[in-house]
């Protein structure tokens, strides 16, 4: 990866950081499907831990009780993780945007990647005319998503003090604005155009969370 992409990609480590969340804890997105799979799979779980126990108490019967309270122990403890990533997942909606909107700017940046690999392979043919105006873009969506992760976080931890700094809203939508794409047909219009897509998604978030909160 070139070195001007290297620095743009938001890492699941640094999703985390900026999220609170880890990406496990969510469901992406959380449709009834999603929401059903999940379900599906904790049950599936259960069914395990109760034959794990079945084969358990046959080896070891004079430890049934313990085993009892080891396996129910689980079960609750799976069935209650389940309920809390279901109910965090539809309560908070705003965020699974984000992270939806982060997978498709990272989906950018390996698009261009891979760009970029045929173009060494030696097929300068396909090399992006605009490369600098799409990382200029990509850099700006890149701090949007940055800004409303963290604003995020703190409208859902903390209302009392995102009110007292409205400054955390100024956004870069207008610079992005001023971004034009002469070929949209072509590939490297393509790409920039995602980016700018991107970036007015997430500030649709950002008012939407501004409207949810104080109103």
């Amino acid at each position: 990866m070139r070195s001007d992409l290297q620095s743009l990609e938001i890492t699941k480590g640094e999703l985390r950081r900026l999220s609170g969340m880890r990406r496990g804890d969510l469901l992406i997105p959380p449709t009834r499907r999603q929401v059903s799979w999940e379900i599906l799979r904790t049950l599936l779980a259960i069914a395990l831990l109760g034959l794990s126990y079945w084969v358990l108490a046959l080896n070891f019967a004079n430890h049934t009780f313990l085993l009892i309270a080891l396996h129910l122990s689980a079960v609750i403890g799976l069935i209650v993780d389940d309920v809390q990533t279901i109910l965090f997942s539809q309560k908070n909606r705003h965020l699974i945007n984000l992270v939806m909107d982060v997978d498709r700017y990272n989906a950018v940046i390996k698009a261009i990647d891979i760009n970029d690999q045929i173009e060494a392979a030696g097929n300068s043919e396909v090399a992006l005319n605009n490369r600098e105006q799409v990382i200029e873009a990509l850099g700006l969506t890149r701090a949007d998503l940055v800004r409303a992760l963290k604003t995020e976080r703190i409208l859902r931890t903390n209302q009392r003090f995102i009110a007292r700094h409205s400054d955390l809203f100024d956004n870069n939508l207008t610079a992005l604005a001023t971004l034009q794409v002469n070929d949209q047909a072509s590939e490297h219009g393509r790409l920039l155009n995602q980016a700018l897509d991107i970036a007015v998604d997430v500030q649709a978030e950002m008012k939407k969370l501004q409207n949810q909160r104080f109103s």
